[in-house]
């Protein structure tokens, strides 16, 4: 199957070689599928928006993307329980087969201790190649909406923001002459975890 006949947003009935997947095509598809959910979002069109995420989920496109996420991270040489890496082109071809919703069931996380600066050690869950590619291919329909209905001040973990936002947010709030805002700070790590 050449390149310009695989379907981008179709599963295609023989999967391509890895080499000859159209890159470009696929990020197309799945920026248009986003800026469908966006405007879809934006006009209070839930229904629609549930077809779409469906639709970019069970794409080919959709789950090619979710694949490169997974294979590009610098874990991704770090296998979970399963001990699967997915390293060479004939294994990413096959990861598409991995990447169904029905009958899918999350593996358990494999615990790896992290040794920290003050002598202790950290505890690190490691989720298999599967499970890392299943949440990739659901945050791509989930970021959209995310970024459509979330506080236009919020920072943290979201992409395309940074600290230097918030700083900037910050100082143009309390720069007023009659700002009546609070800054709060806090060390809250012990809150959540003695181990910090």
């Amino acid at each position: 199957m050449s390149a310009a006949a695989t379907p981008t947003g179709a599963a295609p009935h023989a999967l391509p070689s890895w080499h000859a997947i159209p890159w470009r095509q696929i990020w197309q598809c799945v920026r248009r599928l986003q800026a469908r959910i966006v405007k879809a979002a934006r006009a209070g069109r839930w229904n629609k928006v549930r077809a779409l995420v469906y639709l970019l989920t069970h794409s080919f496109a959709g789950r090619a993307a979710a694949i490169v996420r997974v294979i590009d991270n610098r874990g991704a040489s770090t296998p979970g329980v399963d001990g699967v890496v997915w390293d060479t082109p004939e294994a990413k071809t096959a990861a598409f087969h991995a990447l169904r919703r029905r009958g899918y069931r999350p593996q358990p996380l494999r615990r790896v201790y992290i040794p920290k600066s003050n002598g202790k050690r950290r505890p690190l869950g490691i989720p298999t190649l599967v499970d890392r590619a299943q949440q990739a291919l659901h945050l791509l329909g989930l970021d959209p909406i995310l970024e459509t209905a979330a506080d236009p001040n919020s920072y943290g973990f979201r992409r395309e923001r940074s600290c230097a936002d918030a700083l900037e947010q910050v100082f143009l709030v309390l720069g007023k002459p009659r700002s009546s805002g609070w800054v709060l700070e806090g060390d809250i790590c012990s809150c959540f975890d003695s181990a910090c």
